[in-house]
């Protein structure tokens, strides 16, 4: 077809390549992108231009995976895609983040990127051409963006940095990160790590940004080929703004004062104050025009940014008093729930989380059925919550899009330290209620979430914890800069980076970085990533003050899982005919037992009571009765000579009248009644393995019974 332009980058031995013209060419741009046999169909469209300007970006990413591109059907009643899967969520935020920055306000018009996974080969990562194909899309459409921005996955297995690795390298990598970025430099890093060094990460991004640019080339190139005339931005009427100058001058030093009120609902009810005041004593003024109004929230919006910027830069103080360098006061408490399984309250000045562990079994593990292989389980989860009443709002209960990214990064920064399954057999979830927030609530969620963890009794092998930094840059190429500390919620909204760092006291284990402002350099990065090492280790201190390890035991109200090995020639007798045996040993118990063929049973008690009673009872079945033991047996049947009496599971022995009693026994029924469980001490194996049991050798008190029968 004469008008299908494509162009392509090569990306180790592989070709990335971006064709557009044949399909969705109704869209404002559209772009098909495949990567080996990963293949992506990005479109983007614009709406009508509102009549008013707005001061944010309207734009949306949907990023969604067919189980048609790897040759399946979506499992379940339904056989349809429906809602998002979190994969999806996840993937649309990663697309999101660089982006939006790069779309102009004055557009106005509502922004859809669609990323459509239609073929996948279960090998190369389908999102990474899907944030690649979105770019592309934007870029060759009519749309104002200044991008493209382009993005690598990063792996290092063993010595080496591997761009873009497969699915089957990446489990052997120490460190996995996503890297975005323009022309210019590194806008965003998100990814986990197995507690890697902070040369390690740096060396991770370095190695992404040659790449980045060659993909960045590619896409210009496809642009100068077929790109559309961008659409006009909103005409911004020139206005006079000269009536604000006596009220700046007027409320420029209350709002400075306000600025600088400590606590977070004070400041805002101070600054609150200051607005209301200047409005009603310039009413008159803004009242001559009614575009006055928004012209003069602007004011304040820019006062602030510039109160904040210019006191750290110059100053090195912050609203909230501390120095920039200094983290907020932190508390920690363990155990506070009765009921729970293990739990923590983690406070980091106004941001603070409950943080919950719950332990379960193997029915409780969370399916995993996506388009990148075969259905997978996890045994780890952790869920955030971020209700409206956190920062003193009313608002709906729900869970969207921040609170799965949040909660995806806190979970990543835990799993490097979450015990193998086969060393703990438990299927466990954390839950962070976000109680308050100022700042970095998904750092407080790994802080709370690990002291859950060691409160719950999980042998984590270190503790975790997490810092959100922040940057304040001045001048050309960033003469001027100061790093941030524990960063406040206005200091990440006025300030130029968002950048969170979790891990051990050995490494980084999560890693998340959104920078608004081009070409970071690599100085300010490695600076940032000190100061947040030496903040980390601050928070990991005082963390074990309050908790120094996991609790030796596991809660007494968690469910209790015990492993029991028997052999083989066995496993017929535990499971018995028909599976009798085990399931009288479950009803018995009260726990769940599950038989390997190799003879490995589990047991998934209620309690520990529970467990411990199904463990007696598979024991005693493969146990040989032992000569001089005394067993607590079941009377089965009575005949004139004796009794016969279960011992063990399928193992009845034989108390003659002899040894019931030291004086004659007339009868048997006299002592003794079928299912009366009684001690009797096996006195003997005879050479046809038969059982001879003693009623009267059993008993602790030597014969007394007889004495009491003979009054």
């Amino acid at each position: 077809m004469a008008d299908v332009k494509s162009v392509s980058v090569r990306i180790g031995d592989i070709d990335l390549v971006f064709e557009t013209g044949k399909i969705a060419k109704q869209a404002n741009g559209a772009v098909y992108a495949h990567y080996a046999g990963s293949a992506v169909i990005a479109t983007v469209c614009c709406g009508e231009a509102p009549s008013e300007p707005i001061d944010y970006v309207p734009v949306s990413v949907e990023y969604n995976e067919k189980y048609y591109a790897a040759g399946k059907i979506p499992g379940g009643f339904l056989k349809r895609e429906s809602r998002p899967k979190d994969k999806e969520i996840l993937v649309s935020r990663l697309i999101d983040r660089p982006m939006r920055p790069l779309f102009d306000k004055a557009f106005g018009r509502e922004i859809q990127i669609v990323p459509t996974v239609v073929s996948s080969d279960m090998s190369h990562t389908p999102d990474i051409v899907a944030i690649n194909a979105a770019s592309c899309a934007v870029t060759i459409s009519d749309i104002p963006f200044y991008g493209p921005i382009a993005a690598v996955r990063v792996a290092k297995i063993g010595n080496e940095y591997v761009i873009n690795p497969t699915f089957q390298q990446m489990p052997s990598a120490s460190l996995d990160i996503v890297v975005a970025g323009t022309h210019d430099g590194i806008t965003m890093v998100e990814g986990g790590a197995k507690e890697v060094s902070e040369d390690d990460m740096l060396g991770a991004i370095a190695a992404a940004q040659p790449v980045i640019a060659k993909i960045c080339e590619a896409q210009d190139e496809l642009r100068k080929l077929c790109g559309k005339e961008k659409l006009p931005l909103m005409e911004i009427e020139e206005r006079d703004l000269s009536w604000l100058e006596p009220v700046k001058e007027y409320a420029y030093p209350l709002e400075k004062e306000a600025s600088f009120v400590k606590g977070k609902q004070n400041r805002y009810e101070a600054l609150e104050r200051v607005h209301n005041d200047v409005r009603e004593k310039f009413s008159d003024l803004i009242a001559e025009d009614e575009k006055r109004d928004g012209e003069i929230s602007a004011m304040f919006e820019d006062m602030e940014y510039n109160i904040l910027r210019s006191s750290i830069l110059n100053d090195g103080v912050r609203t909230d008093g501390r120095k920039v360098t200094e983290i907020r006061p932190i508390t920690c408490e363990v155990g506070l729930l009765p009921c729970t399984h293990g739990s923590a309250l983690f406070t980091r000045g106004e941001t603070q989380s409950l943080a919950v562990t719950t332990l379960g079994t193997v029915q409780d593990e969370q399916l995993f059925d996506t388009i990148d292989g075969e259905k997978t389980y996890s045994n780890f989860m952790l869920h955030y919550n971020f209700p409206p009443y956190s920062v003193g709002e009313v608002g709906r209960l729900t869970t969207g899009r921040r609170e799965i990214g949040h909660g995806h990064l806190a979970q990543r920064a835990l799993e490097a330290v979450i015990p193998p399954k086969d060393e703990f057999p438990y299927t466990i979830r954390v839950v962070s209620e976000i109680m308050e927030s100022n700042g970095s609530s998904s750092m407080a969620s790994v802080c709370g979430g690990c002291l859950s963890l060691m409160d719950a009794g999980v042998p984590i092998k270190k503790p975790v914890a997490g810092i959100a930094m922040g940057l304040i840059t001045e001048g050309a190429d960033y003469a001027r800069y100061t790093i941030l500390s524990d960063i406040l919620g206005e200091e990440d909204h006025l300030g130029d980076m968002d950048f969170k760092v979790a891990g051990t006291k050995d490494g980084i284990t999560a890693f998340q970085m959104d920078i608004k402002i081009a070409g970071v350099t690599p100085e300010i990065m490695k600076k940032a990533l000190a100061q947040a090492k030496e903040g980390r280790m601050h928070i990991l201190g005082i963390m074990q003050e309050t908790l120094a390890g996991p609790r030796s035991e596991i809660s007494e109200l968690a469910p209790k899982i015990l492993t029991v090995k028997v052999p083989e020639d066995k496993i017929g007798a535990v499971i018995g005919t028909g599976g009798k045996t085990i399931k009288s040993i479950a009803t018995q118990s009260g726990a769940e037992i599950n038989i390997e063929d190799d003879g490995t049973v589990m047991i998934y008690g209620r309690n520990n009571a529970s467990a411990q009673e199904a463990k007696r009872l598979v024991l005693s079945i493969i146990e040989e009765p032992e000569v001089g033991k005394i067993y607590n047996g079941t009377v089965k049947r009575i005949v004139d000579f004796g009794a016969f009496i279960e011992i063990l599971p399928g193992k009845e022995g034989l108390c003659h009248i002899s040894k019931l009693a030291r004086t004659r026994v007339k009868n048997v029924s006299d002592v003794l009644s079928v299912g009366q469980q009684v001690d009797v001490k096996l006195i003997e194996i005879d050479r046809m393995g038969r059982l001879n049991l003693s009623y009267i050798d059993a008993q602790p008190d030597n014969g007394k019974n007889e004495k009491k029968e003979e009054k």
